[in-house]
């Protein structure tokens, strides 16, 4: 018997070996795997500020691999750039009024979220984080269109083709959508016209993804109508003037996106 088996054998009170069992051997092996699981957790709480950049590197990553499956690598990266161009205006805009917001987290064929860590104090402000969103999206298409015309590269094209429509979809009055959130502060009607815009492109061309926006508007649109405590109405108070710089920056950003879109635009027989 060498000298590690010597020392790996237990004696008991008569002072006779023991023979260790199965499980015991497992749980001895097991147990520096244990300790270095423990202390990696440990030393990755010391590390917690790189969450928020692995969550959204991460996610980014699984993006670009589930639209490079549909559409080629090259376009997937580009896609998710704007993407992610689209986050940082609400991520500025929010800091910028002074919230607190989480980072970025891209989901496959449904885009991105910024989770924002406390509510705005009004409609406006919501208003605001909402609209800085499609800002920075349509000046990332827009970039995209003048790469086209000094390149000449389609790819530019189709990227900013969809970074047109991806920010105008976005601005669609209803739900959690950015145009949801801005129209907040001017009129809930326009929710209602969003909701009947919606169930007709669900009618008449149905959509999982508009089908799930419907059902998910359906309390904020509750809530936009009933009778509003007092605190809940001054949510929504804003000055007139607010209201009209908010209303010709939204109609405004509208047009632009439908010219980007109509400029942008690649006809079927160019593609074959």
């Amino acid at each position: 018997m060498d000298e590690n088996e010597y020392l790996q054998r237990q004696y008991d009170a008569e002072g006779k070996p023991v023979q260790q069992t199965f499980w015991q051997k497992v749980k001895k092996l097991l147990a520096p795997i244990g300790v270095g699981i423990a202390v990696f957790f440990k030393y990755l709480v010391k590390l917690k500020f790189l969450l928020p950049v692995l969550k959204t590197g991460g996610t980014m990553l699984l993006s670009i691999g589930a639209y490079a499956i549909a559409w080629g690598w090259q376009f997937a990266v580009g896609f998710v750039l704007l993407i992610f161009i689209h986050e940082c205006g609400h991520l500025i805009a929010a800091k910028r009024l002074g919230l607190k917001v989480g980072a970025p987290m891209f989901i496959p064929f449904m885009g991105a979220i910024i989770a924002l860590k406390e509510a705005p104090r009004n409609a406006l402000i919501e208003a605001e984080v909402g609209i800085g969103g499609p800002l920075f999206g349509a000046f990332g298409a827009a970039v995209c269109e003048m790469i086209y015309l000094g390149t000449g590269n389609q790819l530019f094209q189709a990227l900013a083709y969809s970074g047109f429509f991806l920010n105008l979809f976005n601005l669609a009055p209803i739900g959690f959508l950015d145009g949801g959130r801005i129209v907040t502060a001017l009129s809930p009607w326009l929710w209602v016209v969003g909701f009947i815009i919606m169930v007709a492109l669900t009618i008449f061309q149905f959509n999982f993804i508009v089908l799930l926006i419907l059902i998910l508007s359906l309390p904020r649109m509750f809530f936009l109508f009933r009778a509003k405590t007092d605190e809940e109405k001054r949510y929504f108070e804003v000055t007139p003037a607010q209201r009209w710089t908010m209303a010709i920056t939204y109609f405004g950003l509208i047009a632009f996106l439908v010219f980007g879109m109509k400029l942008s635009y690649i006809p079927r027989e160019a593609l074959q």
